[in-house]
């Protein structure tokens, strides 16, 4: 079951789909969480967030074994290389925003679990309610502003994503969105 030109496979669609909109929703409920503080959500989010990691795994392996989708040939040369830019954005993205996460909740003190059940436990601290002991502080922090930063460039990279898959399906109407969505286009 590979990728074609006319037709991408079941495979590729469903990773697609079930990281971006997985991605999206935790870059949603993330910004949600942090502007209001709603610390309820953090086991969720990092619980999916390490969930997702394993399946991004196996996007990447799919990604690196099927090679790129080959690009309609009416794309320009600038747009096949904007494509290209975007794509390796993604990917980089989607892996460094969950080893970033686990690496910040991780070495920050706050361990790791996965709806309650403990990989790495936290380090509360004795002397004060509701902070903890970092296991290394330094990296925790470097993890939290990398979380940060690829949260905000994942982001500018789905919105030129979505721009382009809009471009190329009500534009130039070359099928690309139809052959995401599973169709075969001649």
């Amino acid at each position: 079951m590979s990728d074609t030109k006319e037709k991408l496979s079941a495979i590729t669609i469903a990773l697609h789909w079930l990281v971006s909109i997985t991605i999206i929703s935790l870059i949603a409920v993330g910004v949600y969480m942090t502007d209001y503080e709603v610390y309820a959500l953090y086991p969720i989010h990092k619980s999916v967030g390490m969930l997702l990691f394993l399946v991004i795994l196996v996007r990447v392996i799919w990604r690196l074994k099927q090679g790129w989708p080959e690009a309609a040939s009416n794309y320009k040369a600038w747009e096949q290389r904007l494509s290209r830019i975007v794509h390796w954005v993604l990917i980089i993205a989607t892996v460094t925003l969950p080893i970033s996460g686990m690496l910040m909740s991780g070495l920050g003190g706050y361990g790791l679990a996965i709806f309650g059940l403990e990989l790495l436990a936290a380090t509360p601290n004795p002397d004060e309610m509701g902070k903890m002991i970092p296991i290394n502080g330094p990296i925790a922090g470097a993890a939290h502003e990398v979380h940060e930063i690829a949260g905000k460039v994942i982001f500018a990279a789905i919105v030129l994503h979505l721009c382009g898959a809009l471009k190329h399906h009500f534009i130039d109407k070359d099928g690309t969105l139809k052959r995401m969505l599973g169709k075969r286009i001649s």
